[in-house]
């Protein structure tokens, strides 16, 4: 594993609003560390995840992670990663969420930070590049904010569902056959789900999913063989999973979002 801790050495933004491009090679971590500006962390292609004082994200592609200025944060990705930061200056972070969140990135949010990474733009120096650092910003503010991409479990009923489901993504049970499994009425382990995931254990199980599709996609393995091994009796389901997730296909999510990244996009 490669440890790196080559953040930028400025004290203060060189612009309020300021722009990192990399790229992170498989089985790298970042070892803890802060900062007096805010993060946006997002990659272009791969999954990262990231611990943010003490509570564990998740940053697949389509979504970002934001962390608040000060907050102490590390990370590590186990493939390899095409990564995007916007660093954003504590007088414009509270728009923002004040604690770490998951945002939904939209089509104007992808294609600002394309267009900035394709022409390198770290420090914005035009009049119209700082407008659109400043769109931004307020498009980040009208994002859909979650506590996870992929949240944990508290209780030892819901954190054996949930591993047993990290461990055979394909098991199709239902939450009646899960409740059964645990000891616990159906009732009961439904309102686990939503005290402590904030979501169904169904909703759950896709998100997952999700996840391991884009490993599959990024390892070259047929859009068939992932959906049946992730538990879907056609691939026609499970392109329709997808898609409602990423807002591409499986194939046009690999060819635009992973080759497209990894022959086009700067270091």
């Amino acid at each position: 594993m490669t440890l790196r801790n080559n953040w930028p050495s400025f004290k203060k933004l060189p612009y309020p609003v300021y722009f990192r491009y990399d790229e992170f090679d498989a089985q790298t971590a970042w070892v803890p560390h802060r900062h007096d500006w805010g993060m946006l962390n997002y990659v272009a292609n791969g999954v990262m995840q990231l611990e943010i004082e003490g509570a564990r994200f998740l940053s697949p592609p389509q979504y970002a992670v934001w962390i608040p200025p000060k907050a102490t944060h590390a990370s590590f990705n186990a493939n390899a990663v095409v990564y995007r930061s916007v660093y954003i200056d504590a007088s414009l972070a509270g728009a923002l969420p004040s604690n770490a969140a998951t945002l939904r990135i939209s089509g104007l949010l992808r294609a600002i930070l394309s267009d900035f990474a394709e022409r390198g733009v770290a420090c914005p120096r035009t009049e119209a590049d700082r407008r659109l650092a400043h769109v931004l910003i307020d498009q980040l503010a009208l994002a859909p904010a979650e506590p996870r991409f992929l949240p944990q479990a508290r209780s030892p009923s819901l954190v054996r569902v949930l591993d047993a489901l990290q461990r055979e993504p394909g098991d199709n049970r239902t939450l009646e056959a899960w409740a059964e499994t645990v000891s616990m009425t159906q009732r009961t382990l439904a309102r686990h789900c939503r005290t402590e995931l904030g979501m169904t254990l169904g909703q759950w199980r896709q998100r997952m999913r999700f996840l391991r599709a884009i490993e599959g996609l990024e390892a070259g393995r047929t859009v068939k063989s992932i959906a049946f091994d992730l538990g879907y009796a056609t691939p026609s389901a499970f392109i329709e999973m997808f898609t409602r997730q990423s807002g591409l296909t499986p194939e046009l999510f690999r060819r635009q979002t992973i080759l497209g990244a990894a022959e086009h996009d700067p270091a």
